[in-house]
C-alpha cells in the first residue's frame, strides 16, 4: 500500500473502524427526504461521529464546509431507479475528477452475478488502477445482485467480496447476512476492511443490532446511507451507531448514549 492511500484511509476512518455516510441517493432516488437539504444533513452526520460522507462529484460545493473535518468520499457510477434496469450502474466520474472536487477516496459500485458483471469488473478494475497512480484509496461497493442469487446469502457475499480484492479495492462495502454466525464467513473471504451497507430505513433498534452484529462477526464498520440521513435526528443515530463501531457499545447501550429511545 503507498503512502498516499494509507494517508487517506486515515482520513476516512478512526483507528481503522469506517463510519461512512453515503449521500449519493440523489441520482438514484431523486431528492428525497435529507437530501434536499445536503448542507445540514453532512452537518449533522459528521458532527454525530461519521468519518466520512460520500456524494457524486456534482454536489461537492454542497459537502465542502459543512464536514466538520471529516472525510469526503465520491461515488464514480451510478443509475436511476426509474430507468430501464437500477443494476446497470454507469461511470459518472473519473478518478481525477474525483480528486479535483476534493475527494479523499472513491467508490465504484459493483453488481456481482447480474448482467452488467462483465462490464463491471473491467471497470472496477480500470478505477483501481487509476486509483493507484494517485494514490487514492478505492471502496468497492460489491452486492450480490442477480438472477436467482440471494442479495444475503453468505457465500455469495462472500464471493463479491472476494472479488473486490482480487481487483484491487483498499475497502469494500457489502450487504449484511442478517446475523453475526454466518457474517463471519463473509468476513473471513478477503483480507480487506469490511463495511456493511444499511439497505432499508428500519427502526433505530435494528439498526444498531444489525451495526453490533456485523462487527462482532469482523467487520470493520459502516456505509449507511438511508438508515441515518433519512432519520428525524441524522445526528443523533449516527451518534449510536458510531458508539458501536468506535467504542464497542452493546446496542441497547449505545442507543441510550444518542439519546434514542430504547424499544421495549
Amino acid at each position: 500500500m503507498s503512502a498516499g492511500i494509507s494517508a487517506r484511509l486515515d482520513r476516512i476512518s478512526t483507528g481503522g473502524r469506517y463510519l461512512i455516510v453515503p449521500m449519493d441517493h440523489g441520482i438514484t432516488m431523486g431528492a428525497v427526504t435529507g437530501l434536499k437539504q445536503l448542507e445540514a444533513t453532512v452537518d449533522g452526520v459528521t458532527s454525530g461521529g461519521a468519518d466520512a460522507v460520500l456524494t457524486q462529484k456534482g454536489v461537492a460545493d454542497r459537502v465542502h464546509g459543512n464536514t466538520n473535518g471529516s472525510g469526503y468520499i465520491v461515488h464514480v457510477n451510478g443509475s436511476t431507479t426509474i430507468g430501464p434496469d437500477e443494476n446497470d450502474k454507469r461511470l459518472t466520474c473519473t478518478v481525477e475528477e474525483a480528486i479535483r472536487a476534493g475527494a479523499d477516496a472513491v467508490s465504484f459500485h459493483i453488481n456481482v452475478g447480474s448482467n452488467y458483471e462483465p462490464k463491471q469488473i473491467e471497470e472496477l478494475a480500470e478505477i483501481t488502477g487509476e486509483a493507484e497512480r494517485f494514490g487514492i484509496p478505492v471502496l468497492a461497493m460489491a452486492y450480490a445482485r442477480g438472477p436467482g442469487i440471494q442479495g444475503d446469502e453468505p457465500e455469495a457475499l462472500g464471493h463479491a467480496v472476494r472479488l473486490a480484492e482480487e481487483l484491487g479495492a483498499d475497502i469494500v462495502k457489502t450487504g449484511y447476512s442478517g446475523d453475526a454466525e454466518s457474517f463471519q464467513h463473509v468476513c473471513e473471504s478477503t483480507s480487506l476492511p469490511i463495511v456493511i451497507a444499511g439497505g432499508s430505513k428500519g427502526t433505530d433498534a435494528e439498526t444498531v443490532e444489525m451495526v453490533r452484529g456485523a462487527m462482532d462477526a469482523g467487520a470493520a464498520g459502516v456505509s449507511m446511507g438511508r438508515s441515518i440521513f433519512q432519520h428525524d435526528t441524522p445526528e443523533a443515530i449516527t451518534r449510536a451507531v458510531s458508539a458501536v463501531v468506535h467504542d464497542d457499545h452493546d446496542a441497547e447501550d449505545a442507543l441510550s448514549a444518542a439519546g434514542l429511545t430504547v424499544e421495549a
